[in-house]
């Protein structure tokens, strides 16, 4: 049983349960296929390959021919691993692996975080900046990075500028509000790692 999916971030919205409102994001599972089964003899380990098809083939069905150019065919290529060994698991199937899941279970998302570049200290780290009046100058700048010895050291670890975003980032025991069947798309609480149009990893919560 492969315990995990992966899916495309679509966007967040809000759905109803009983009288509260849920904010959720949306994960599109379709146009995801199964390419290739690793095994423990073979490979060293057990996973499931799947790929995402790019939007020119959506909705088409599985080409044996795909296998043979896939960055032509599929926009992403991703493993999943088990513990165990891949049964019941054929390539060229749709990797429905989300069916697996139940609503109302507790998962964890992994995902590339937004990137922002390079960012200031104010921006990357949440600093107050300095005072807007009185004739200040210090503004949105660092301020003092040296520490209380000679030779000023700066310290392992100081908060400065630098390239923020862009990282690997798991959220973990979210709430699996809904899953829509027919639509090929689940319901997540809360707000998930990536921009809209990323890929997103799910998993059985790690704390559930």
């Amino acid at each position: 049983m492969v315990k995990g999916f992966w899916g495309k971030k679509i966007g967040m919205t809000q759905v109803f349960s009983g009288n509260d409102v849920v904010p959720v994001t949306v994960v599109d599972t379709s146009n995801w296929f199964v390419l290739d089964i690793k095994t423990e003899a073979r490979d060293g380990y057990h996973a499931v390959k799947v790929g995402r098809l790019r939007k020119r083939y959506e909705g088409q069905p599985f080409s044996p021919e795909w296998l043979q150019k896939l960055k032509a065919y599929f926009l992403s290529i991703k493993e999943i691993k088990s513990l165990t060994a891949v049964e019941n698991v054929v390539v060229g199937q749709d990797a429905n692996f989300y069916e697996e899941f139940v609503e109302g279970s507790r998962v964890d998302v992994s995902g590339i975080s937004k990137g922002h570049g390079f960012a200031g200290a104010v921006k990357r780290h949440g600093f107050a900046g300095g005072p807007a009046s009185h004739g200040s100058m210090f503004k949105r700048r660092t301020g003092s990075i040296g520490f209380m010895r000679s030779c000023g050291k700066v310290i392992k670890g100081k908060r400065m500028p630098g390239h923020m975003g862009a990282v690997k980032k798991t959220i973990l025991n979210l709430p699996l509000v809904r899953i829509a069947k027919d639509q090929k798309i689940v319901l997540i609480k809360g707000a998930l790692p990536g921009k809209a149009g990323s890929v997103v990893f799910v998993r059985d919560g790690v704390k559930s």
